[in-house]
């Protein structure tokens, strides 16, 4: 069944089959990309120690046997940078929170602060909530649990709460089950293995993006993306598949382009490298990658090429 057959079904042949939008939110670096990934199986979103990784919406998709469950990842709620990108980034939030069937907001067990109520009171009272506690295996002392959940539940209507490890893979069934009764009945937008609704190409420079937060940690500029010039799929004589990509990374000072090269291009090298390993194995075909750094002085004020990224 195709997707365009899928899709003109209408939910009248459900059948019970429930399927649905579900936006995943919270402040910077609570696990969000991590749990999608994990509920996912697979790699989509990229995670690292460094907050604010993510910077699109990315879309996930899970199918079992009775239902559709659609993850979108969202960038954490930025307040730190007043500049384009994060307005644009902040907007993508907000939009997504009106499209979504059910909201999963995440937070760390044991913190609770400012930046989080901050995005609860973005969180829409027509939607349903469910307060998703992340990390509990990194609790010193699991007795202060319950006041922590009492504390936070205090502020809102939630719909579920559920205390999950995102990183071990933990209750994230638990999680599941508490999602799809919220979820409308409607036979399922995607094929049975559609797991994202994004190219390879964005795929493709996502990848590098992560490899870049691992290997520069702080010494990563914060004003930073990858630009795919040219990406270019072949057959190869073997019969084996080949995709050409051409990568510029974008800072914004000559300084920022030599840290990311390093001593005799040793840290370019590195992060080209991990990219082009993980790229074969998602795309399952040969890569042949180039990376290389510009300088564009004041792209993250710069509206027309934040839309051309892919942030608006």
């Amino acid at each position: 069944m195709t997707e365009e057959m899928i899709n003109a079904s209408g939910a009248a042949d459900a059948n019970g089959y429930r399927c649905g939008f579900v936006a995943i939110v919270g402040q910077p670096n609570v696990g969000k990309s991590t749990m999608m990934n994990h509920l996912i199986g697979q790699k989509l979103s990229i995670t690292s120690r460094k907050a604010q990784t993510t910077r699109h919406r990315i879309t996930g998709v899970l199918t079992s046997e009775t239902a559709q469950f659609v993850f979108v990842d969202t960038p954490g709620f930025q307040t730190k940078y007043r500049n384009a990108l994060n307005q644009a980034m902040n907007r993508s939030v907000t939009t997504t929170l009106a499209d979504v069937d059910a909201i999963l907001f995440v937070v760390e067990a044991g913190r609770f602060g400012p930046a989080d109520e901050a995005v609860l009171k973005l969180l829409p009272r027509d939607r349903p909530v469910i307060l998703v506690i992340n990390k509990v295996d990194l609790l010193d002392n699991v007795g202060t649990m319950l006041p922590f959940i009492e504390k936070v539940s205090g502020q809102f209507n939630f719909a579920a709460i559920v205390p999950i490890s995102a990183q071990k893979s933990q209750k994230l069934d638990v999680l599941l089950e508490a999602v799809e009764p919220l979820l409308p009945e409607s036979v399922p937008l995607f094929a049975p293995d559609h797991l994202t609704d994004r190219n390879e190409r964005f795929l493709a420079s996502e990848i590098i993006r992560e490899k870049i937060f691992r290997m520069m940690g702080e010494e990563l500029p914060y004003v930073m993306a990858v630009e795919i010039e040219k990406f270019e799929e072949e057959t190869m004589a073997n019969g084996k598949e080949l995709r050409r990509i051409y990568a510029a990374i974008l800072v914004e000072r000559e300084n920022q382009k030599a840290i990311l090269i390093g001593k005799k291009g040793e840290k370019l090298k590195k992060i080209a490298t991990d990219a082009r390993i993980d790229m074969e194995t998602m795309f399952d075909a040969k890569v042949f990658l180039e990376v290389f750094v510009k300088v564009k002085s004041g792209w993250a004020d710069d509206t027309r090429l934040i839309r051309q990224f892919g942030y608006e």
